[in-house]
């Protein structure tokens, strides 16, 4: 076997990244605009626009890097993050 679990009481010898294995985070971007409109002098129209993920940055599951299991080193299709999320809204201040 290639692979073998490592007893707990051996120090370890390999860093626990590995860069060719887990890597890090896409950045992701997220957006929001704002505009408020005076209606009267007290009452106020408030526009927003926001998106989540504006740049639609997929961060993909990690391969299974467990040892003895019959997935092991399989890589998924699976998105771990959300996609691209947009919304409008209007509030009314009073």
């Amino acid at each position: 076997m290639a692979f073998t679990v490592q007893p707990s009481d051996i120090q370890r010898t390999l860093r626990t990244r590995s860069p060719n294995i887990r890597t890090l985070r896409a950045p992701q971007v997220d957006f929001s605009l704002f505009e408020t409109f005076r209606i009267y002098e007290r009452i106020n129209l408030q526009l927003r626009a926001e998106a989540f993920n504006l740049t639609n940055s997929p961060w993909f599951v990690a391969p299974n890097n467990k040892p003895g299991g019959s997935s092991f080193g399989v890589v998924s299709s699976a998105q771990a993050n959300d996609s691209r999320n947009a919304q409008l809204a209007l509030k009314l201040v009073f």
